[in-house]
């Protein structure tokens, strides 16, 4: 029988010996986690260097045992076939097995993750990676609306059930406190265009049609799509930060056991708003539009404000007007959903946040970008 004590003053002590063939591992003291660092070695070196098969621990003079000193002995068995077996232990304690057993069964030993690799079939692994977590983004995103719609659907039979104060809160802060920047942006969109117009078509003679370029782009295009944007990039960031940091705080899961449907708390009302309002900022956007590619007309092309009124009544058809309004509440359900569903998704720690609320900006302005391209082939089809 040979010994090998590594022995402290206070706290946990291990001894090694050998009995028939067996490799012990006794334990003394309290194996907690204040003191089980001086045992470490000992332990890492039976690991190391004796079959998991021949490890037995004797539990004898083992005294108080916390789940880190419990890891810590198991750990010495784990790589063994039955690591729980009887004939890992000898001696008792009143609670040493079942929490080693319990331990092991909730840890699990993740091997070392491997540096990535710059080869071909790694940038293929990595393609495939990126397109199988866009098609589960997709099909998350989707299960999310027909859930939404559900809820929706629901409140219509129950119109009780609806939080209006809610609605009116969400629809303040995605449509008035919006109000100004959509319409300063705008302004500044045909300003651009009436000088687009006034530097090409002035060398052709041809400067009162900057007229219609300047009503047709801001009327079917530039206003919902500026309006769109703006709202992926203030409000749904707003959406997912304000729903992330409630889930952060378990409020969405103190939501369902009280009784309450998240959906119809917190996803449903920011959905109303957004669809609401996103056709008010549009036409808000398209009179400061508007308004600003005539100022440029009057100080650029000598096209007098009477002039311009006149020509967009008598040469603009109310189809554009229409082409650009349609557009406007998909906008404002696609950003709604988006800025929402990432919310939700949120984990509990601030990193998780911050991704989630880049995600939902990026998204939303790509899916916005998208839809817009299918809007117009659609109406270009269609002859609209």
């Amino acid at each position: 029988m040979r010994g090998n004590p590594a022995i402290a003053a206070n706290g946990a002590t291990v001894v090694l010996r050998e009995d028939a063939g067996k490799t012990i591992i006794e334990a003394h003291g309290d194996w907690t986690i204040d003191t089980i660092g001086r045992v470490d070695a000992p332990i890492r070196q039976v690991e190391a260097s004796v079959e998991p098969d021949k490890i037995v621990i004797d539990l004898s003079h083992l005294g108080r045992l916390d789940t880190s000193g419990a890891y810590m002995l198991g750990r010495a068995t784990r790589r063994c076939g039955i690591p729980d077996g009887d004939f890992h232990y000898i001696g008792e304690h009143p609670t040493a097995r079942r929490l080693i057993e319990e331990i092991r069964q909730r840890t699990q030993v993740c091997p070392p993750e491997t540096p990535p690799g710059f080869g071909f079939g790694n940038a293929l692994g990595r393609i495939g990676a990126g397109l199988e977590a866009a098609l589960s983004e997709t099909v998350e995103t989707i299960g999310f609306f027909g859930q939404t719609i559900t809820t929706g659907l629901r409140t219509l039979v129950r119109p009780s059930s609806f939080r209006l104060t809610s609605a009116i809160w969400a629809m303040e802060e995605v449509g008035v406190n919006a109000m100004p920047i959509v319409a300063v942006l705008s302004f500044f969109i045909g300003s651009v265009v009436a000088y687009m117009g006034a530097n090409l078509l002035a060398d052709f003679g041809f400067a009162i049609f900057s007229v219609e370029l300047i009503g047709i782009s801001v009327l079917r295009e530039f206003a919902v799509l500026i309006t769109a944007i703006l709202l992926a990039g203030r409000s749904d960031s707003a959406f997912t930060a304000s729903i992330g940091a409630m889930k952060m705080q378990q409020e969405i899961d103190a939501m369902r056991v009280l009784g309450l449907d998240p959906f119809e708390v917190l996803v449903l009302p920011r959905v109303v708003a957004c669809v609401l309002m996103a056709p008010l900022l549009t036409f808000a956007a398209m009179i400061t539009g508007i308004f600003g590619g005539m100022l440029v007309a009057w100080s650029a092309q000598d096209i007098s404000p009477a002039v311009f009124i006149a020509r967009i009544h008598s040469e603009l058809d109310w189809s554009h007007f229409w082409v650009g309004m349609s557009k406007a509440p998909v906008f404002g359900l696609v950003v709604a959903i988006i800025g929402c569903r990432q919310g939700m998704k949120v984990a509990g720690d601030v990193e998780s946040l911050g991704r989630r609320v880049t995600a939902s900006v990026v998204q939303s302005i790509f899916i916005v970008i998208v839809i817009e391209a299918l809007f117009a082939m659609m109406y270009l089809e269609l002859g609209i």
